[in-house]
């Protein structure tokens, strides 16, 4: 059956291959875009019956949605074609929607048994809010496509007292994240089999090719080392990751951008030392090596909205000179800069015009922030081939021989890593008696407020309740006292690995390596 499908305007120029009698007369189609309003990176939604929507082109163009980050806009866009794969079904388009639709659509999105694939109630709650954005524009006066909204809405009081609209059919179980956890061996081992291409064994696997493995590597261990989270780590200009230093230093720190952050606040985050030379090494080798192919092929050349950076300013509000292509020249705060506009700023290199964009594709191009999912699924399924060849059923899903990661659950591992780390500090190597652990309490804080500010969280209760609820009621001081102290109480990787591994046994959710891998891989070692 014929589906909607989403297609983007290329942010790179076009050309009309010669020959190609079909596409005659369209080599101008960059300009009769931009004459209507369409930019690069939007997207135009076509029917099932080939027919593009004029009235989503309208909506993608509008205000509402330009605002939007380009991971909401891909995730809106996602979840609308399939309202709308469900109602052409019906023989509708989603301007004849009624509220029986919408409440026919949740039964099978979240209920039905003739449905494959059920989803969630976080799931859902993003599928409605897209839903919601789409209808309240089109039922906004100056519109009025639609003759009612077909999602059912009360109104409640804020949490600042003002008065919002909610849908009727929002989920009252939503959980807020869909969160699990690796223990450090267990990163370890997804990186070494998913990423570097080790086999069971430790050792590379005969004709692996890592297609820019030191990059994803790097990146990886950035989000597990630092709790950044994609769209963070994935916008990270050149001259925004912290250089390696003589004096060293386990921990280095950077600084990130308000506009690339969920809150919209500027924040410090921080990398271990071993990450920051990670990063080195794929800035000065396959980054570099990508560059300069895309420079002799001319790649450069063809991106239209291209910015090259004159200046960044130093001080505590760096702010970023451009000009363009144009000669037209502009300047933007270092901390509003959104990712879409810093994947334009380009820096002029010995050899031509080279991207700031710190994480780079095959073709030298910035690599879309979207695109690490990608990167993770293909590390997971070869995680789950070489580790796991023939699964066994009734096993523990969180004591596994392979393991499986997301973007965000490098996040939450950071977290709970974190969380340990500093009761370890404070229970063991600063030996605090409980008044001292009080005073030191109210000067800095507890470990679980120390870990809500480096993950950036607005409230605790986030991080408690969804980060890391597994181990919140968890006695952490009496699992950190049977932690080995090594000669010279040196903290190291394998000095926690028995402490989470009785987290992991202790705590739903939280994956480690299955005893039998354990062995395998102590062998390998």
């Amino acid at each position: 059956m014929s589906k909607w499908r989403v297609f983007w305007v290329p942010k790179t120029a076009t050309t009309v291959p010669a020959g190609q009698s079909e596409l005659a007369g369209w080599a101008d189609l960059a300009a009769r875009e931009e004459s209507v309003g369409i930019r690069p990176g939007d997207p135009i939604f076509l029917a099932p019956d080939y027919r593009v929507d004029e009235l989503l082109s309208l909506y993608t163009t509008s205000s509402p949605f330009q605002r939007y980050e380009a991971e909401t806009k891909r995730n809106y866009t996602t979840d609308d074609c399939l309202f709308f794969n469900f109602l052409w079904k019906r023989g509708k388009i989603w301007t004849q929607a009624v509220e029986s639709d919408v409440d026919d659509y949740q039964y099978w999105r979240q209920e039905s048994l003739d449905n494959p694939v059920r989803i969630g109630s976080d799931k859902w709650v993003r599928e409605l809010a897209a839903l919601m954005s789409l209808y309240k524009w089109a039922m906004k006066p100056e519109n009025a496509f639609v003759p009612r909204n077909p999602i059912s809405t009360h109104q409640v009081m804020g949490r600042y007292g003002q008065i919002i609209e909610v849908p009727d059919v929002r989920s009252k179980d939503v959980k807020g994240s869909n969160v699990h956890w690796l223990t450090p061996r267990t990163f370890r081992l997804w990186v070494d089999v998913g990423l570097r291409g080790c086999g069971a064994d430790g050792l590379r696997a005969p004709g692996w090719v890592g297609r820019l493995e030191d990059r994803n590597v790097a990146f990886a261990r950035l989000l597990y080392s630092s709790g950044l989270r994609r769209l963070e780590g994935a916008s990270l200009m050149t001259f925004e990751v912290p250089k390696l230093r003589l004096e060293g230093g386990r921990y280095y720190s950077g600084r990130l951008a308000a506009k690339v952050t969920r809150s919209k606040k500027a924040r410090t985050y921080y990398v271990a030392a071993g990450v920051v030379g990670d990063i080195e090494s794929y800035v000065d080798s396959s980054r570099a090596e990508v560059i300069r192919k895309a420079q002799a092929k001319g790649r450069y050349d063809d991106v239209r909205d291209m910015r090259l950076v004159t200046k960044v300013t130093h001080g505590p509000k760096p702010i970023v000179h451009w000009v363009d292509r144009d000669g037209v020249m502009g300047r933007v705060a270092l901390t509003h800069a959104l990712a879409e506009e810093r994947m334009t700023w380009y820096t002029e290199g010995p050899a031509g015009p080279e991207p700031l964009w710190l994480w780079l594709s095959e073709t030298g191009l910035p690599f879309q922030p979207h695109s690490w999912e990608n990167v993770f699924t293909s590390a997971n399924k070869r995680c789950r081939v070489v580790l796991d060849p023939e699964p066994k059923q009734g096993l523990d899903p969180h004591r596994v021989r392979a393991p499986y990661a997301t973007p965000h659950s490098c996040r939450h591992s950071f977290a709970l890593y974190m969380l340990v780390i500093l009761h370890y500090l404070m229970d063991q190597r600063l030996g605090l008696t409980p008044e001292e652990r009080r005073d030191y309490r109210l000067l800095y804080g507890d470990p679980w407020r120390m870990v809500q500010d480096l993950l950036g969280h607005a409230s605790i209760e986030t991080t408690r309740e969804r980060y890391l609820a597994p181990v919140a009621d968890l006695q952490l001081r009496s699992l950190l006292a049977t932690a080995p102290i090594r000669q010279g109480e040196q903290l190291e990787e394998q000095d926690m690995d028995d402490v989470f591994a009785r987290l992991a046994r202790e705590a739903e959710g939280i994956q480690d390596i299955d005893a039998k891998m354990q062995v395998r891989t102590g062998e390998a070692a």
